[in-house]
C-alpha cells in the first residue's frame, strides 16, 4: 500500500471519527435537553407525600389549571385529581401565581358534590417550579360560625332581655311603694312571677339554641322512637291545648325510627305543637302526623290558625324573629322556637319545610332520615332465663319442708 492510499484511509477514519463524535455530542445534548423539560415538567420531589401527609385540602395544579396532585381532603371542596380547577376563585389565585410570587386570598367556596354549602377558606398559591404551582386551603367556615355565634349571643340577649329584667325592675319598685296595700301587693306580686316565668323560659332557650349552635356533630346518638317523640310532644302541651280551646289530635305511621337523640327531637317537636297551639283560634284543631317516605320519615304539625305571610315564610326560622309581633307579646313567645327547631333537625341530617297561607294555617314538616327498628329481645327468652331461679327456689322451699 502505497502512501496515497495510507493518506486517503487515514482522512477517511478521521471523518468517521468526527462524525461519530458529532453524533455522540448530539444525542447526548438533545438526552440533556428532554431531561431538563422532564424535569421541568415532573413533580417537585417529596411534594406528593407531603400532600398524602396533610389534613388540609391541597394540590398541585399546573399553569393551564389542571390538578395533578391532591391531598385525600380535597375532593371535599371539590378538588379532583386529573381534572380542571373548577372554583374561579382558586383558579384567578394559581393564574396570578405563575410570575413566581405567593398569591393569598379569603375566597368563600361551595362544597364538592350536591351540597349547597359554601365554607370560607384561606387559600395560598406558591410556584414549586416552571411549570407546577401548589396549592393549600384552610377551612376557616368553623372560626367564623363561633364568632358569628358569640356575636349574635351577646346582641341578642343583651337586647331580649332588656324587658323582662326592666320590668322586674320596676315591678320590685311598685311593690316596695305598695307596702302598705295589700291588694296591690298581691297584684303586682303575681305579674312579677310571670315576668320571673318569662325571663326563666327565654335564658333556657337561648342555652338550648347555643348548645345547638356549638357543636356541629350530636354527642348523644341513639335509636330513637318517633312514637316516643311524638307522644312527648303531645302529652306535654295537652294542658296549654285545653287552656287555649284547641283540640290536639295525632295519627299516621306507627314502629318508626331515627338515628340522634331523643330528648333533642322531643323539644324540637315540642316547640312546632305549643306554636300551633298559641297561634290557633278556639274550637281549632292541631293534628300531628307521621308517614313514611322512601327513606325518610316525616313529621308534620298542621294548624288552623292564623298563618304566615309569604314574605315572613323565609324569616321565621330566624332568631328573635317575630310574624305576628301583638300575638307573641301576650302569649310570651321569644321568637327562638323555631330557629332551634331549625338546629335541632340540622344536626340531625334533616331538614324543615313549611306551608302556609294567611287565615288557612300553616304545616310545618320535619324530614329525617329513615334508621332500621333496633332489634329487641323477645319476652319469650327473658322468661326462659328466669326459670332456673324460679325452679331453684321451688327446690330450696320444698327441702325445707
Amino acid at each position: 500500500m502505497d502512501s496515497t492510499q495510507l493518506a486517503l484511509l487515514a482522512l477517511l477514519l478521521g471523518a468517521i471519527i468526527g462524525v461519530g463524535a458529532s453524533l455522540l455530542t448530539l444525542i447526548a445534548l438533545r438526552a440533556r435537553e428532554r431531561a431538563a423539560r422532564e424535569a421541568a415538567g415532573a413533580v417537585p420531589a417529596g411534594i406528593t407525600a407531603v400532600l398524602d401527609a396533610m389534613d388540609d385540602p391541597a394540590a398541585v395544579v399546573d399553569t393551564s389549571g389542571q390538578v395533578i396532585a391532591i391531598s385525600p381532603t380535597a375532593p371535599w371542596l371539590g378538588i379532583e385529581k386529573d381534572a380542571p380547577l373548577e372554583h374561579t376563585g382558586l383558579r384567578d389565585l394559581v393564574r396570578a401565581a405563575r410570575g413566581g410570587t405567593t398569591e393569598t386570598a379569603n375566597l368563600r367556596l361551595l362544597r364538592g358534590g350536591m351540597s349547597s354549602e359554601s365554607r370560607l377558606v384561606a387559600a395560598r398559591a406558591t410556584r414549586v417550579s416552571e411549570r407546577y404551582i401548589l396549592l393549600l386551603v384552610r377551612d376557616l367556615s368553623e372560626q367564623e360560625r363561633l364568632e358569628q355565634m358569640r356575636h349574635d349571643f351577646i346582641a341578642n340577649t343583651s337586647h331580649e332581655l332588656k324587658t323582662p329584667v326592666g320590668a322586674v325592675t320596676l315591678l320590685a319598685e311598685a311593690i316596695e311603694l305598695a307596702a302598705d296595700d295589700p291588694a296591690q301587693v298581691r297584684a303586682f306580686t303575681a305579674r312579677l312571677s310571670a315576668e320571673a316565668d318569662r325571663l326563666g323560659r327565654l335564658t333556657g332557650r337561648i342555652m338550648n339554641l347555643s348548645r345547638l349552635q356549638a357543636a356541629e356533630e350530636l354527642t348523644s346518638v341513639g335509636d330513637v322512637a318517633i312514637d316516643e317523640v311524638v307522644a312527648s310532644a303531645v302529652e306535654a302541651h295537652l294542658v296549654q291545648a285545653d287552656s287555649a280551646g284547641v283540640e290536639l289530635a295525632r295519627g299516621g305511621d306507627r314502629g318508626l325510627y331515627v338515628r340522634g337523640d331523643a330528648q333533642i327531637l322531643k323539644e324540637a317537636i315540642g316547640n312546632l305543637v305549643a306554636n300551633a297551639i298559641a297561634y290557633s283560634p278556639r274550637g281549632s284543631r292541631v293534628g300531628v302526623g307521621v308517614r313514611a317516605n322512601g327513606g325518610v320519615v316525616e313529621i308534620a304539625v298542621t294548624d288552623q290558625g292564623i298563618g304566615i305571610a309569604e314574605a315572613d315564610q323565609q324569616r321565621v326560622f330566624e332568631r328573635f324573629y317575630r310574624a305576628d309581633q301583638a300575638r307573641s307579646r301576650r302569649t310570651g313567645g321569644s321568637g327562638l322556637g323555631l330557629s332551634i327547631v331549625k338546629h335541632a333537625v340540622s344536626r340531625h341530617g334533616g331538614e324543615i319545610r313549611l306551608w302556609s297561607q294567611p287565615d288557612r294555617g300553616s304545616t310545618f314538616t320535619v324530614r329525617l332520615p329513615l334508621a332500621e327498628a333496633p332489634v329487641i329481645d323477645s319476652p319469650v327468652k327473658k322468661k326462659k332465663k328466669r326459670k332456673p331461679a324460679v325452679a331453684g327456689a321451688q327446690a330450696v322451699k320444698k327441702g325445707r319442708e
